[in-house]
């Protein structure tokens, strides 16, 4: 048995990356964008059995080709969009730039750069909407603390507490 907003994002048909939302227009989890593309993958594979196959299956089509490029599409923002934020915790739980550096397949420069971008970003962001009475994205403190995580040496934890 799920959830309203479950079922719904089960019988969507998705053809483009912006098909991703869920009953209330917000984007859909990374797991259940998961599930859904497995589904189309699963139906795709079997197009590879034989004619005679013995079991039923349900064979792929070129909306299931759609769904899997628009999924993997949606996919790929979601994790773009999270993916300075996780340097950020990455860096407040104790890695180094080094080690984030690896984890992303990155020099610990280029690491920064996502980072810093970021962080400018919220902060023009925060800028823009509390003059509007919307205190979003990074304040004075928040963007001056991920400046500084920004200027850690490469193999420079955090300090403890800070």
């Amino acid at each position: 048995m799920g959830t309203p907003a479950h079922e719904h994002w089960t019988d969507l048909t998705v053809r483009r990356p912006d098909d991703v939302r869920t009953i209330t227009g917000g984007r859909v989890s990374l797991s259940w964008q998961v599930e859904k593309r497995a589904g189309h993958v699963d139906r795709l594979m079997n197009r590879t059995l034989p004619a005679d196959f013995p079991d039923p299956v349900e064979r792929g089509d070129a909306g299931d080709v759609l769904a899997v490029l628009a999924l993997s599409e949606s996919m790929r923002r979601d994790l773009t969009a999270r993916r300075a934020g996780d340097i950020r915790e990455a860096l407040l739980l104790g890695a180094t730039w080094t080690e984030i550096a690896a984890a992303i397949d990155a020099t610990p420069d280029e690491a920064r750069a996502v980072l810093r971008d970021w962080t400018e970003r919220q902060h023009r962001l925060h800028q823009r909407e509390v003059e509007r009475g919307r205190p979003l994205g990074s304040d004075e403190d928040r963007h001056a603390a991920v400046l500084a995580l920004i200027e850690l040496a490469d193999d420079e934890p955090m300090a403890a507490g800070a």
